[in-house]
């Protein structure tokens, strides 16, 4: 029962019934491409030295069908010793999400933000596992503030258009 401070919640329907509230649901996740090359082996292996270990990220979301998206996160890892390259692991790992009556304005940091944050830790172990596989100690990548890198990037792109505008007013 509500008091006078608590608004009563009634979710509105349509006049059939049907749920007419936003809603996203991760409906599958799969591996799309991946890639793991040992192109100096068994040579790396003699190697002493600690290796040099570059990771980059991507983010891509694509429509793929009516309330249906597909969000990729892409990771590339390459690790090298002195001139010698120990490994490279290319992943593309992807969700397939269903999205009912999301305004537009949300989609972006959702499938930025959120969804990579979903995906990640199932991407993290699939790189962890190749690289075990191919022979070298599992790479256990650094947990990422996806949420974070999404103000960032919205901080950034607010600073370049603010500076075009006092450009263009010069």
């Amino acid at each position: 029962m509500a008091d006078e401070t608590t608004p009563e919640f009634t979710p509105e329907t349509l006049s059939n019934g049907e749920d007419n509230l936003p809603a996203i649901g991760l409906i599958s996740q799969y591996v799309k491409d991946l890639s793991f090359e040992n192109p100096n082996a068994p040579a790396i292996f003699q190697v002493q030295d600690a290796p040099q270990i570059d990771v980059q990220f991507n983010i891509g979301a694509d429509n793929v069908g009516d309330g249906l998206f597909e969000v990729s996160l892409k990771i590339d890892v390459t690790s090298k010793t002195g001139e010698l390259t120990a490994f490279v692991v290319d992943l593309k790992y992807a969700g397939l999400f269903g999205v009912r009556n999301v305004p537009e304005d949300q989609l972006q940091p959702f499938f930025l933000a959120e969804a990579p944050r979903i995906l990640f830790p199932f991407a993290r172990r699939i790189v962890a596992d190749v690289v075990r596989d191919g022979g070298f100690p599992p790479l256990l990548l650094e947990p990422i503030d996806f949420h974070g890198l999404f103000q960032q990037q919205l901080t950034a792109r607010d600073a370049e258009q603010a500076g075009d505008v006092v450009v263009g007013q010069a």
